[in-house]
């Protein structure tokens, strides 16, 4: 896509940079101002002279980045970066993530960073932000994306656990350490189950959730209990990088799961060599997708990271000004 001089975002070589404020949003290059919309580490990188986030992000920031020079912001309170004002607005992603709004000259753009529209006890609801062009995620950005209800999924968890003990075996579900692992645990709240064992890098998160004041069911470290324990019957939450590792030994007799949006896609699981698949996601599916850019009101609409083409091209068909910025931004689901 052309970069035109009045576009009040710009894809640069360091990301989507803002030349009124002067800032980049989400830049995986260092820059001196960085605005960014939530701490997983293809948004929030190390390296930047100062980073602009909302209150509830910065334990999150913490965590993943050490101390750095931080600027704290309220949901919806407006501040100035060179010419542009700028507020950042929830974005139901993860704890204390957010869209980026920016005012130029009248002109209103919302960079989105990731999103979601289903219900998440761990995370403020998103809000639909009005705006003249809208940049989107497009992770899940075809129609065979669909989300089922999400109470239905951890039941289904719940109900493979109580399988898996059954049969004198453990539950180890992969599941990404922010975000993904706490939004279980929150959900396992509602259910009448035991304490679940976490992974190291997992457990690390829930206590920053804890500490956040968000409501979890009991876990317990695995790191933290006696060697040749057994883990039959219960469950296991790890991050799939843990699948195939020395670590994952221990745990002789299990079934292995994975909760995530690519779960949608049977064949997904099958190559990945999954027992089991749960259909959870932290982005926005197909539907969801096009009600929040219809829902903007935006003229235009920018496409970023997973099925653009599919995307910019459905938005076309139907009159939509609509185009990619070639991010270096993942796709966790």
């Amino acid at each position: 896509m052309a970069v035109h001089d009045r576009d009040i975002v710009q894809l640069r070589p360091e990301g989507l940079y803002c030349p009124a404020g002067d800032f980049h949003i989400d830049p995986w290059r260092p820059v001196a101002t960085a605005v960014i919309t939530h701490g997983h580490g293809d948004h929030a990188r190390i390296g930047m002279g100062c980073y602009h986030a909302v209150h509830e992000c910065m334990p999150v920031l913490r965590w993943r980045l050490g101390e750095q020079t931080f600027h704290p912001h309220a949901y919806g309170e407006s501040f100035k970066l060179g010419s542009a004002r700028v507020s950042l607005h929830s974005a139901g992603h993860v704890l204390g993530s957010a869209q980026v709004r920016i005012e130029v000259d009248g002109r209103v753009w919302v960079a989105s960073g990731d999103y979601k529209r289903q219900p998440d006890p761990t995370c403020a609801p998103f809000e639909v932000v009005p705006c003249d062009v809208f940049i989107t995620e497009a992770t899940f950005a075809l129609p065979v994306y669909r989300w089922p209800d999400t109470g239905a999924e951890v039941a289904r968890i719940v109900d493979w656990r109580r399988a898996c003990a059954a049969r004198g075996r453990t539950a180890v579900l992969y599941a990404y350490a922010l975000g993904k692992a706490q939004r279980i645990l929150a959900e396992l709240a509602r259910f009448d189950e035991p304490p679940v064992f976490l992974h190291g890098a997992v457990d690390i998160g829930v206590q920053v959730y804890r500490q956040a004041g968000i409501d979890l069911i009991a876990t317990e470290p695995v790191g933290e209990q006696p060697k040749g324990k057994d883990y039959a019957g219960r469950l296991v939450i790890a991050p799939p990088s843990a699948a195939g590792s020395t670590w994952i030994r221990r745990f002789r007799d299990a079934e292995h799961g994975f909760a995530s949006g690519w779960m949608r896609l049977r064949g997904n699981r099958r190559r990945r060599n999954y027992d089991r698949g749960f259909v959870l996601s932290d982005h926005a599916d197909w539907p969801a997708l096009l009600d929040t850019i219809e829902q903007t009101g935006a003229r235009r609409v920018i496409a970023t990271h997973g099925s653009t083409d599919a995307l910019i091209r459905y938005l076309r068909e139907r009159g939509h000004d609509a185009h990619a910025f070639s991010t270096d931004f993942g796709a966790e689901g």
